[in-house]
């Protein structure tokens, strides 16, 4: 018969288990948020405009992405409040500003996922992209309607997020990309442009993404100093599963670029890079890149909006299962109705690049409060570093207003 300290023993291991299953979990929500339709697509156009350039803008996105994340994820997990809930505790009403930007973001940027995923069916079977979306909506209601919604996203999240990574790693074998090159211009580029690093870094850690999976450890209960080390393991995980996946999906495209030599064209230059790569068992990889990509980024877009929501009211914290149903379905019936949300994802990406600067400077603001820290001291190099991001950010936010003021035009 096992005496208490056994049974305390196996309690202790069982929590340590399920706690790594939820901070790799965590990992991969952010990751695959960051890795949606519109990663792909950037990832392309920018390959070939900069060929073997772009590893150098690459670099410095990772390092950027890292500094940004670290903080965030550090002084949210350490605090145990969610960024909406910080914010309002350092200005009464600024969290509440902060959620409805999110979610406006969140909400575009769903619909943009979905679309995503639509198309990719189509890639694979010639769906209609209503029917995709349709199909696509379904499986995020039979993920959110589980007893045990968190650990099935955790899972869904993985298997989706390693499946999409050896896919992309198998293209880019296939396309022999110069990688002797591509170190080369990684350390010493002939040219080097701002806008790609400003568009990359709000497409991996703008707007809801950065939070993704720092609120996915909160509602795990993964919080307080104790777990600062494991959190920032997670949090540098997530950082490099998206750098990665940047990296192959860089690689694969850069193969095409110098060995075919053909345009890529502007309507989908992604999947014409997989086409011209790897042929017609290319464009169906892409195919079912593109669905996983969007799937695992509406499930990430959708969950990290409501976890947003939970501070207006109750309501959503305690439905939050059934509200991420509602919200996924009414952002594929919006994408059904109006077809290509072209306006609103020019919206979202002019908002991403808003967010960032706001969300960071709250967060590195709030890691030397102690009514929300407590005594924990938040690493000073990272903060300063965190400060150099901010000001990079609202430059980037500058720049995307270019995009809002078109829409009213």
């Amino acid at each position: 018969m096992k005496n208490n300290s056994d049974l305390e023993k196996q309690d202790v291991n069982k929590k340590k288990k399920s706690n790594v299953g939820v901070l790799i979990g965590a990992s991969f929500i952010m990751a695959t948020s960051a890795i949606g339709p519109g990663f792909l697509t950037q990832t392309a156009v920018f390959t070939e405009s900069l060929k073997a350039n772009l590893g150098f803008i690459i670099l410095l996105v990772i390092i950027i992405d890292l500094i940004a994340q670290l903080n965030i994820w550090q002084v949210i997990g350490v605090s145990g409040l969610r960024a909406q809930d910080i914010a309002n505790k350092m200005v009464p009403g600024l969290g509440v500003f902060l959620a409805v930007l999110i979610t406006i973001g969140g909400f575009a940027f769903c619909i943009g996922n979905i679309s995503g995923a639509a198309l990719g069916l189509n890639v694979l079977f010639g769906l209609n992209t209503k029917i995709g979306a349709i199909i696509s909506c379904g499986i995020g209601i039979i993920l959110f309607s589980s007893k045990e919604a968190g650990k099935a996203m955790d899972v869904f999240a993985k298997v989706l997020g390693v499946g999409t990574l050896l896919l992309v790693a198998y293209v880019a074998f296939r396309t022999h990309p110069p990688v002797g090159e591509m170190i080369l211009r990684t350390v010493s580029p002939t040219k080097v442009t701002f806008l790609p690093l400003l568009t990359l870094v709000g497409g991996t850690v703008g707007g809801y993404i950065c939070f993704s999976g720092g609120h996915r450890l909160i509602d795990a209960g993964i919080t307080g100093k104790e777990h600062v080390k494991e959190i920032t393991k997670s949090s540098v995980l997530a950082i490099s599963l998206a750098s990665l996946m940047r990296i192959l999906l860089f690689a694969a495209i850069l193969g095409v670029v110098v060995n075919i030599g053909k345009p890529l064209g502007t309507v989908n230059p992604a999947a014409e890079a997989f086409r011209l790569g790897a042929g017609n068992l290319g464009y169906k990889l892409f195919g079912v890149i593109l669905f996983s990509a969007g799937l695992t980024a509406m499930v990430g877009s959708s969950y990290t909006t409501l976890s947003f929501l939970k501070t207006l009211t109750p309501f959503f914290d305690k439905y939050t299962s059934k509200c991420i149903i509602g919200f996924i379905t009414i952002c594929t019936l919006v994408f059904l109705i109006i077809g290509k949300p072209v306006k609103l994802l020019v919206l979202a990406g002019s908002l991403n690049g808003l967010i960032l600067p706001i969300s960071l400077g709250i967060i590195l603001i709030a890691s030397t409060k102690k009514n929300i820290v407590g005594d924990y001291k938040h690493s000073k190099l990272l903060m300063y570093l965190g400060y150099i991001v901010v000001i990079l950010a609202v430059i980037a936010g500058y720049q995307s207003m270019g995009g809002i003021v078109a829409l009213f035009k």
